[in-house]
């Protein structure tokens, strides 16, 4: 509510303004209302906004002006916002990314893949076994008695069958990380070499078995355990395509965020263009810090601010001394160029200070609210088993000591949208009943941790495009660039090629460093 009576009391101090006062009080009116829509029709709103505890701590807005309102979660907060034709909220990136994930379908090619290879699988499998049963089945009287030879096949089948179905299930039935944009060239050729391979054995099996009835029983078990041996070479194939050969590292990747430019190198094997996206993906949740793109506005404000500082007045009319304004522009924009790295250096000197200050309050707090935690539990050690409280309440119970250091500090920091006063309270009793220190309860919020720490309602990044020149089924190769993009930012991966290092052997002969002291037994004195 203090934003709100601040700005009453100054547009109610305008009133006692005269004359000229109040043409100066029209004219910044104006200036005000600027950022509105060209309609004009739009007017600027007061919103009362009840904050949930789901919620983030606070809007996105960091400004100092903020820092005036009530510090306290739960309680009605009210904010002086302006509207426009083309403006968009972080709720707004959300749902649209929401939006994004829902387009796409219902996942025909992922669940059409699974549907073939089981399909195909389920042959298999069924194969062998359809050999053996079906001369049973259909002249069982011509048959040759099976001997021992052929019982014990019996038990090789069954046993071979079994280990292939547990590779089988290892190696191919396992949840799917991601949907790729193309289909996997070395499990596709996989799946076409295990048809035509089974297809081959039915057929001569139709035409050599089926069609003749042979009588030899034995031989026929003997054909049924080569189709299962072949099968478990397709299997040892599939391993190395599959899982050995991308395990040596052949080429270094460098990937940049496109808006703060952080960096990481990561090495890789020999891998599609779209699975080492899906590699570089995997450690991209990991090892970058979360996107914050609260932290990239101050750039941009400080833009808005020079160009604001910049004032033309014509005093002849308009369609006047044109030329004139635009050297006069020139002039104070090289006069403001020449000082802005002075600027700069006291607005990061400001702010690291109010960082450091904020960080130190936050600290004590914890420590003191963590100290007030072990006398509690000291207190309740003598209580009846009943009255003890558990994690949950002890939280909540310390939780208000720390919430204003711990939310100003996140609005210094511009973190406040990453954490909710619930998970708050949840990390909160996740320490108290593992008997963390405050230094470890500190730790998910003085730094700021990858993205996998973080909820995924928070992330800016689910839906990602893949951009790139060549073939996205295509190997690496040295020098190729490729995008991956999302709503807010993109990551641009640079694939270098490891150098093949040449190593030389250099033979020292150990009785080349040895020597002899010799000592002089006369003197110089």
């Amino acid at each position: 509510m203090s934003a709100a009576m601040d700005t009453e009391s100054t547009y109610s101090g305008y009133s006692h303004y005269s004359g000229h006062s109040k043409k100066a009080h029209r004219q910044g009116r104006d200036r005000h209302k600027s950022p509105r829509s060209k309609d004009g029709s739009r007017s600027e709103k007061s919103v009362t906004i009840q904050t949930p505890p789901a919620e983030p701590l606070l809007g996105n807005d960091a400004s100092r002006a903020e820092e005036g309102q009530d510090d306290n979660w739960g309680e009605t907060t009210t904010a002086i916002t302006g509207t426009s034709e083309h403006s968009i909220s972080q709720e707004d990136i959300a749902r649209i990314s929401k939006d994004l994930e829902d387009s796409v379908g219902l996942d025909c090619k992922r669940y059409l893949g699974l549907t073939v290879a089981a399909v195909l699988g389920l042959l298999v499998f069924l194969t062998p076994i359809a050999f053996i049963l079906l001369p049973q089945i259909l002249w069982r009287d011509d048959l040759e008695p099976c001997g021992t030879v052929c019982e014990g096949l019996f038990i090789s089948v069954a046993f071979k069958l079994l280990i292939l179905l547990i590779g089988t299930w290892a190696l191919f039935f396992r949840q799917p990380k991601a949907d790729l944009p193309r289909v996997f060239v070395f499990r596709a050729l996989l799946l076409v070499l295990i048809f035509l391979f089974v297809f081959s054995y039915w057929l001569f099996y139709g035409v050599r078995i089926l069609d003749s009835k042979d009588t030899n029983y034995q031989g026929i078990v003997q054909y049924a355990v080569s189709l299962v041996d072949a099968l478990l070479f397709i299997h040892y194939l599939a391993i190395v395509l599959l899982e050995l050969r991308q395990l040596q590292p052949m080429f270094t990747v460098k990937v940049v965020r496109s808006t703060d430019g952080e960096s990481r190198y990561y090495s890789l094997g020999h891998l599609s263009i779209q699975r080492a996206a899906l590699v570089v993906l995997e450690n991209y949740y990991r090892d970058f810090t979360v996107y914050n793109p609260a932290l990239l506005t101050a750039s941009k404000s400080r833009a808005a601010k020079h160009m604001a500082g910049l004032k033309v007045y014509n005093v002849d009319g308009p369609g006047n001394n044109a030329s004139g304004q635009s050297r006069a522009m020139i002039a104070a924009a090289a006069r403001r160029r020449d000082s802005s790295h002075n600027e700069l250096y006291y607005e990061e000197a400001d702010h690291e200070r109010r960082v450091r200050k904020r960080r130190a309050r936050l600290v004590v707090a914890v420590e003191e609210a963590f100290t007030h935690i072990k006398r509690l539990q000291a207190e309740e050690q003598q209580k009846a088993p009943g009255e003890t409280m558990d994690p949950r309440e002890a939280a909540q119970a310390i939780f208000p000591s720390m919430a204003r250091a711990l939310q100003k500090y996140l609005r210094t920091t511009r973190q406040q949208q990453y954490h909710s006063m619930e998970s708050i309270l949840q990390h909160l009793s996740f320490c108290i009943t593992n008997n963390m220190t405050p230094k470890a309860f500190l730790e998910r919020y003085l730094n700021p941790g990858p993205t996998l720490q973080y909820d995924r309602d928070r992330w800016f990044s689910k839906q990602w495009t893949l951009v790139s020149e060549e073939a996205v089924t295509s190997g690496l190769q040295d020098g190729i660039v490729f995008v991956l993009k999302c709503l807010d930012f993109s990551l641009v991966v640079n694939v270098k090629k490891i150098p093949f290092i040449k190593l030389s052997e250099e033979f020292i002969d150990p009785k080349s460093h040895k020597f002899v002291l010799r000592l002089q037994s006369e003197t110089s004195v």
